[in-house]
């Protein structure tokens, strides 16, 4: 990517070159970010580049990109496509193709909710399989007052998993009669019964 700072006709004063050394399709690359960040201070008025796919190689971040440098006021000219945002031909390439490009979003959301719906009916389980807990263990190392992250180290899950199933454990103890002292709701800790 090369950045040109002043623009007289057709000819640019080049400020500063950027370039990545690692694949097009990462959404963070140094260089692009370094660019982005030039441009948000304002240190060049067009970005050019030798052809749009070494910006960027998806569309909806090709879009994402010339929508930031479009709100910053900068244009953008891709050599090999002849795209200058710069005039009204450039900026009716660049709608077409944001357009095009949310057609694509709209049909890929279609066909995985179509394809979940065709899953669901056949009987098929959708999404990761549940936590196979030992839910009694669970309670007992809480109520011999381990914290939830040593519960969670112990049993290899989550913090969040394991506040989880004490939160399920005291909403059950709700709904069976069985309420917490408030001193077991001070300290997060399950009534003794539950244990």
């Amino acid at each position: 990517m090369i950045c040109g700072s002043s623009r007289s006709s057709a000819e640019y004063q080049i400020v500063r070159e950027y370039t990545d050394k690692i694949s097009g399709t990462k959404a963070k690359r140094p260089g692009l970010d370094e660019l982005m960040r030039d441009a948000r201070r304002g240190r060049f008025d067009v970005v050019l580049v030798w052809a749009s796919d070494r910006l960027a190689r998806s569309v909806r971040h090709f879009l994402e990109v010339l929508d930031e440098l479009n709100h910053l006021g900068i244009e953008f000219v891709s050599h090999r496509e002849q795209i200058d945002t710069g005039g009204p031909l450039g900026r009716a390439i660049v709608v077409i193709i944001g357009a095009i490009a949310e057609l694509e979003r709209n049909l890929i959301v279609e066909r995985v909710r179509a394809g979940m719906r065709r899953a669901k009916l056949e009987g098929r389980h959708i999404g990761r399989p549940p936590l196979d807990l030992d839910r009694a263990s669970i309670l007992r190392h809480r109520a011999h007052g381990q914290s939830l992250a040593q519960i969670a180290k112990s049993f290899s899950i989550s913090r969040a998993t394991v506040a989880r199933v004490l939160k399920e454990e005291a909403e059950t103890d709700v709904t069976k009669g069985v309420s917490p002292t408030p001193s077991q709701v001070a300290e997060n800790r399950l009534p003794e019964t539950a244990a």
